[in-house]
């Protein structure tokens, strides 16, 4: 029979890895705008729920350990550090005695243990020695007792129901009377100055004795107290909902004041404080972070191997009949909770190595078993557990070894395994035996790796394996990856939603929704999923939950709406922890690597209370200021500004924000806390900034104003000058430019007039004599020989090139059309002298235009020839040619012209007179004029492509 245990509430902690400036905490505080306020030894902290801003003697405080917090009516925040120099916070500034000389004589020469302020306004301060400072905001008096045995050290002050002051310590009670402290008929004897607090009028205090109230100057005894508690290292006490909250170095206790219903925290860890926020939640100060213990409803709850677990490593988990969970976990081992008693028992299973992880449970309902699999086998046992065992193991008849990715059943008999080596159907899963080599493809067996089967309400078979998603039903296989590539991606989980659809976890690409044969929905992060990589999935009613390795969503789709909702509060212990999960009606529990972890769900989604949105700090060139105004005149030189900001949640981390700097301006959305603004124009700016969590909508916005003036030279005297400079500049700087383009235009003439002189000296020497003379000796060869036919093919190529050079000759520009026909018949007869030794291609893109788009005429031809006569010909093997033509960026031409001959710096190098192609001089030349005349310039560029080989790259402007 298993043991009955407890269940522990979940703390969340916080400390130097979370943004505190130290572990080593004294006091907490909330103020009244919410935020949560830390004392350390290394400066002060103030937490909005996600981060942590801390304040040190680089921010004004005068020293960096702070022992003490408190606020006053004004909402000053006044820090009481070991050095005793006091100091505040408001609006955005720390206020010391080097920027506030009211505060240069409030230093009491000694630490501040007690604060109050009284009706009138006046502040007082208790200290550790024997001084007892009072300050009505200007002036600072210290009153110290003369006595040699009733010294005011260590005193606690408040204001009784009379108005009168009152300071008490362990020894002694004062009351204060024509300016000085005099001996009290009171009986207020507190272990401590921490031990006694003003409650709703009414002092409560702790004694050698126990709890005590005192009202109209009687002493009520309220809980009684073990004398060893009393006498421990105690911290401040706290009272609230009829319970007294104390600390010392082993924890926390809570302790009803009819002195029952005791509970315990932080054992072993020493706590210095403990407060109530004003959303109901406990904060507790140690020297090890901080600690945060929500109210009832918020609080989670583990349940590990201190509780009762044999195993704090849990990787699945369903629910039976009898309100059990069952609990898959390493060491071959099933844990079962009994939910209404948190008794627990175990399952050993025989094999450990076969079955050391059990990574997934289903529960049988019409066998009345749970089976479960772990990577290398699969089994079942009785829902009754232990009442009836009845175990069950699968076997494969030929003792094969077979590796388990999934299983699932349907509601008749058939179990269906995803294996390493495909699906595998088992018709009767009361045998649970299978054979290796007695299914029939696709039929009851499915080759290839497999990740995930399910079985949908209709009991058709959903599976995938490393080609995507299949569905097979009656028979029929449907192949869906074939129609949608998004379904070929992994699958981690699948599970069927209310209205039919089917749910896919995928593994990078968020939740896919496949329903009547079509992706309806793809759910991702930009839509608000945590995390793309999604492990699993349940349903639950009408919504569906998944989980991931940065915590838990639960999504529904109404009328084709998607609906997001994050347990940010929780997710902080679940990340990177999360294994499986199950869904009951009110209650969310969760399989962790550090057991099991459950919350009651349904009031947390629905709060949609917004977030309260403050502006924290505003810097103007790296000066902080005063908040305390609503609106800023900012000087030109004044305007580069950085805007913080945040929002109070100690629930939601998942804060969005939205700012607009003009009214009925378009809202942007943001997820930064902090704004820069460096640009804007001169004028009267409103900056709105909103917040809200996934779960509410938009808060109220925090609103500044701020008036930014104009510059010197935008003022109507400074304009005006600059038009009467600019027109007289404009007048006289169009004379000279009209004296130029005169000048330039006749310039222009003469250029055009050479560039028409080397068309012509170009078109000369294109026609090269050694081209011409090759060509009739072909022709003769062909006549001698009798080959009448190429003669004549040879003849009318010539005949058309020659004429071909006549049309262009006289034309700037020729479209790429021509240029290219033109080329064709140039190689074509150079391919005709050479035979199989040259082989030429001409290669364009298919997006060109090559009608309307216009080079320079006769601008190739040079570079093919010299390519042609002093690149390949002088190999004996011959070669190639490429002339390749892209378009780039819509507005140029890119032309490549590359030959694997000789290549140009080897025949340059063979030539010892250094002989240059005329035919390429010129068309330099040309070009190098072209460029002066042109608005876009041409860019040539030849050089040797490695050992051998040659590519000349010419960049040709597109005329269209």
């Amino acid at each position: 029979m298993g043991k009955s245990y407890g269940q522990t509430v979940y703390l969340p902690h916080y400390t130097t890895k979370d943004g505190l400036p130290s572990n080593n905490c004294y006091y907490t505080l909330q103020d009244q705008k919410g935020f949560i306020w830390v004392a350390t030894d290394a400066g002060v902290s103030r937490f909005d729920g996600s981060v942590f801003e801390n304040f040190s003697v680089d921010d004004g405080l005068p020293d960096n350990q702070i022992l003490q917090l408190r606020q006053d009516s004004k909402g000053r925040i006044w820090f009481m550090a070991l050095n005793g120099q006091l100091s505040y916070f408001l609006n955005g500034k720390i206020h010391n005695e080097s920027n506030d000389a009211n505060l240069k004589e409030l230093n009491l020469n000694g630490v501040v243990v007690s604060f109050l302020e009284d009706s009138k306004g006046r502040l007082w301060f208790g200290t550790n020695n024997n001084v007892i400072g009072v300050w009505d905001g200007k002036k600072t008096t210290k009153i110290i007792s003369n006595s040699s045995d009733q010294k005011y050290q260590n005193v606690f002050i408040y204001e009784d129901e009379k108005n009168n002051i009152r300071a008490v310590n362990r020894t002694a009670n004062f009351i204060f009377f024509n300016g000085l402290f005099v001996p009290s008929k009171t009986e207020i004897f507190p272990v401590s100055y921490k031990a006694i607090n003003r409650i709703n009028g009414k002092i409560y205090f702790l004694n050698q004795h126990g709890l005590n109230t005192i009202e109209k100057g009687v002493t009520k005894e309220v809980l009684k107290l073990s004398p060893q508690l009393l006498n421990s290292n105690l911290g401040y006490i706290l009272l609230g909902e009829k319970k007294l909250w104390f600390s010392n170095d082993d924890g926390v206790k809570g302790i009803n004041l009819d002195g029952t219903g005791i509970k315990n925290f932080l054992q072993n860890i020493s706590v210095n404080q403990t407060i109530r926020d004003n959303q109901g939640n406990l904060w507790f100060t140690t020297r090890n972070g901080i600690y945060k213990l929500p109210k009832v409803k918020d609080q989670l709850f583990t349940f590990g191997k201190e509780d009762g677990l044999n195993n704090a490593v849990i990787k699945s988990i369903v629910k039976d009949k009898n309100n059990r969970l069952w609990l898959g976990s390493n060491n071959s081992t099933i844990n079962i909770l009994d939910l209404k008693t948190k008794k627990t028992s175990q399952i050993k299973l025989p094999d450990a190595t076969k079955y050391n992880t059990i990574k997934q449970l289903v529960v049988d309902k019409k066998n009345k078993r749970i089976f479960f699999a772990s990577d290398y086998g699969l089994g079942s046992v009785s829902s009754s557990y232990p009442i009836n065992a009845n175990f069950k193991f699968l076997k494969e008849t030929n003792n094969l070894m077979f590796v388990v990715k999934n299983f699932a059943i349907d509601s008749t008999s058939k179990l269906t395994l995803s294996m390493s080596s495909g699906v595998v159907i088992i018709n009767d899963r009361n045998e649970l035996q299978f054979s290796s080599f007695k299914h029939t493809e696709d039929k009851d067996f499915f080759k290839d790796r497999s990740y995930r089967v399910f079985y949908d309400r209709q009991q058709n078979l959903w599976f995938s394996n490393i080609n995507g998603l299949s569905e097979f039903n009656y028979n029929k296989l449907n192949k869906h990856y074939e129609k949608y590539p998004l379904l070929t991606k992994r699958i981690n989980d699948i599970r069927q939603m209310a209205d039919g659809s089917i749910a896919m976890a995928t593994d990078g690409y968020g939740i896919v929704i496949f329903k009547d044969g079509k992706i309806a929905h793809v759910i991702n992060h930009k839509k608000g999923l945590s995390n793309n990589i999604i492990n699993k999935l349940f349903v639950r009613g009408e919504y569906l939950w998944a989980i991931s390795n940065t915590g838990i969503n639960r999504i529904s789709i109404v009328n084709g709406l998607i609906s997001i909702n994050a347990f940010d509060d929780v997710n902080g212990i679940l990340s990177d922890d999360l294994n499986d999960l199950y869904i009951d009606k009110d209650t969310a529990y969760f399989a962790t690597n550090n057991g099991l972890v459950y919350f009651a769900y349904n009031h947390s989604l629905q709060n949609t209370t917004p977030p309260k949105i403050y502006i924290n700090a505003i810097i103007n060139n790296k000066k902080t200021l005063d908040l305390t105004s609503g609106s800023f005149t900012l000087r030109p030189n004044e305007q580069n500004l950085i805007i913080n900001y945040s929002a109070i949640d100690f629930k939601n981390r998942n804060i969005s924000y939205r700012y607009r700097l003009k009214n009925k301006g378009a809202w942007i959305e943001t997820k930064n806390r902090r704004l820069e603004l460096s640009s804007l124009e001169p004028g009267e700016y409103t900056f709105e900034v909103c917040a809200k969590s996934q779960n509410s909508n938009w808060s109220e916005p925090a609103k500044v104003k701020l008036i930014l003036e104009k510059r010197y030279y935008q003022s109507w005297w400074f304009i005006g000058i600059l038009v009467i400079g600019v027109g007289y500049l404009i007048y006289f700087v169009g004379v000279r430019i009209t004296k130029r383009q005169k000048n330039k235009e006749q310039e222009q003439l003469l250029l055009k007039n050479k560039i028409l002189m080397l068309e012509q000296q170009a078109l000369q020497a294109m026609m090269n004599p050694h081209f011409v003379f090759n060509v009739m000796n072909s022709i003769q060869h062909f006549i001698n020989t009798q080959n009448t036919m190429s003669a004549n093919k040879v003849l009318t190529g010539f005949a058309r090139l020659i004429r071909k050079n006549l049309e262009i000759c006289t034309q700037s520009y020729i479209s790429l059309e021509e240029e290219i026909n033109y080329l064709n018949l140039y190689l074509s007869l150079e391919k005709n002298r050479f035979g199989e030794k040259f082989q030429y291609e001409i290669i364009v893109d298919e997006e060109i235009d090559k009608e309307e788009t216009f080079i320079p005429s006769m601008l190739l031809q040079p570079y093919i020839e010299n390519a042609i006569w002093h690149g390949i010909m002088p190999k004996e093997e011959g070669g190639n040619v490429t002339i390749d033509i892209k378009e780039v960026n819509d507005e140029n031409l890119l032309i490549s012209i590359t030959d694997d001959g000789i290549g140009i710096d080897n025949s340059l190098a063979a030539k010892k007179d250094g002989h240059q192609s005329k035919g390429m001089t010129l068309t330099n030349e040309r070009i190098n004029l072209l460029n002066k005349i042109e608005a876009k310039a041409i860019h040539l560029d030849i050089k040797q492509n490695g050992k051998t080989g040659t590519i000349v790259s010419i960049s040709v402007p597109m005329n269209k």
